[in-house]
């Protein structure tokens, strides 16, 4: 019978968030940097390569949200065109993978397919695309359709959105391109690029017109964490996101999409599973949770405190005192949300049934709005000196609790400086964590094999 200590320790994936699109991130801090400009792109992109990172992810921000009809200006507003962005960082990259959320409600497959080839071809096969679902017309508003779906009719969109594009991908093998100059032949195969596809939601036919790049097809990523999403994610990604922070909901987490491979003839490591992982580091441990709870009240303004309360509420709540106790009237629980484009809204299904929590919570520990709201909130997931973070990241991979973590620093762009330089050598130590790249490409550096569209020989044999 086999022990734990028989177990091969397994080798840790690190990426790192650029924040933004959220509330983690402090930019009234001295220390706080540009979101719009590209050096604090550039900065945060060669730090993780500096760490020797798998990849650097972008969210996707498609409106400003809003907040009782006004821009919502308390966390950072405004995101530069994703595929713009990391084309320019693979120009300033030569290892680092490029991760953009694309949306796949309100785009159309050819559009996208055409523009992750480019980028692989671009940085030499380090593209990777998360794959989303938009929930809200409040965003469709921006595109001519509306853009609003039902969740299961999304989910079909995006399964369908995504095996479109695999087809424009394929369309082309890899071994068309001749180029004799002598002869004058340029392609092997004439039909390079034609495709096909009729369904419920595309009926395209025509040529994809970008040559197959170096890895065939982007590294896939999902988000979901629905039975839709898991499946999804199951049955065609190459790596899903995970929210969970804590070792026990991790590891169930990870046992319950990991088992779902099987039914689409997948082994379990051809599915990544990655949370997003937010750390305050200090000298001590006691020096970082002291920092921990100043980063917290910086997230966390008052006016913050009582936006995130209309979430729940959904009420103006703007004459409470953030200092004071939490509203003894309930939640208004009409169709109209307060928050618009913020998908938190949708975490608390039963609002009356949160705030009753809510006050019993506050009462018990003499919380008022904003102590309510940090201890509640989202929690830094890593908080310590460099050594007990590398151990507790060790600890959580090799539970099985995640095949690693996706970083998000509350300072941009100069976040990830001290982690890369403190706790990477750790986990190198530890043999847990490269020393150098030994691949070239992002399926490389994430140990996922190249898709195989087939050769000319295969195809002249069928």
């Amino acid at each position: 019978m086999s022990t734990s200590q028989d177990k091969p320790r397994k080798r840790i994936h690190l990426a790192a968030h650029f924040p933004g699109v959220n509330n983690t991130t402090v930019w009234s801090d001295p220390e706080a940097g540009s979101h719009i400009e590209f050096s604090s792109f550039a900065h945060f992109a060669r730090t993780a390569e500096r760490a020797k990172f798998d990849f650097l992810f972008l969210a996707e921000g498609l409106r400003l949200r809003e907040q009782g009809g006004l821009i919502y200006d308390l966390d950072v507003v405004g995101r530069p065109d994703t595929f713009t962005v990391l084309t320019a960082l693979a120009a300033v990259t030569e290892h680092l993978g490029l991760t953009g959320t694309i949306n796949s409600t309100f785009n159309e497959p050819y559009e996208v397919a055409r523009q992750f080839a480019t980028l692989d071809h671009l940085s030499g096969g380090r593209a990777a695309w998360n794959v989303v679902t938009s929930w809200d017309a409040f965003t469709g508003e921006n595109f001519r359709r509306g853009g609003f779906l039902a969740q299961e009719d999304r989910y079909s969109r995006a399964k369908e959105f995504l095996s479109t594009a695999n087809e424009l991908f394929d369309s082309w093998h890899g071994d068309e391109i001749v180029a004799d100059q002598e002869s004058g032949t340029f392609l092997r195969d004439a039909k390079a690029g034609a495709f096909a596809h009729q369904g419920r939601h595309f009926d395209i036919k025509g040529r994809f017109n970008v040559p197959r790049s170096p890895q065939g097809r982007p590294v896939v990523f999902q988000a979901g964490d629905s039975e839709e999403g898991r499946e999804f994610a199951a049955a065609d990604a190459d790596a899903i996101f995970s929210r969970y922070a804590t070792l026990e909901e991790g590891r169930a987490f990870y046992t319950d999409v990991k088992r779902r491979l099987a039914r689409y003839g997948r082994t379990p490591d051809q599915l990544l599973i990655l949370p997003a992982a937010t750390f305050v580091l200090g000298d001590t441990d006691a020096e970082a949770e002291e920092l921990s709870r100043e980063v917290r009240r910086q997230q966390v303004s008052g006016a913050t405190a009582i936006r995130h309360l209309e979430f729940v509420w959904n009420r103006d709540l703007s004459g409470y005192d953030p200092d004071g106790p939490l509203p003894d009237i309930d939640p208004d629980l009409g169709e109209h949300t307060i928050a618009r484009g913020r998908a938190q809204v949708r975490m608390y299904r039963d609002p009356l049934a949160t705030a009753r929590e809510w006050r019993e919570r506050a009462a018990a520990n003499k919380w008022s709005i904003r102590d309510l709201v940090i201890e509640t909130g989202n929690r830094q997931a890593f908080v310590g000196s460099p050594a007990t973070v590398a151990e507790t990241i060790d600890r959580f991979v090799q539970a099985d609790a995640s095949d690693g973590f996706i970083l998000v620093p509350h300072l941009t762009p100069g976040g990830l400086d001290t982690f890369a330089d403190t706790v990477v050598p750790l986990l190198q130590e530890r043999g847990v964590f490269r020393t150098e790249y030994e691949g070239t490409t992002l399926r490389d550096h994430l140990g996922l094999a190249h898709p195989d569209a087939g050769s000319a020989a295969d195809r002249a044999a069928s």
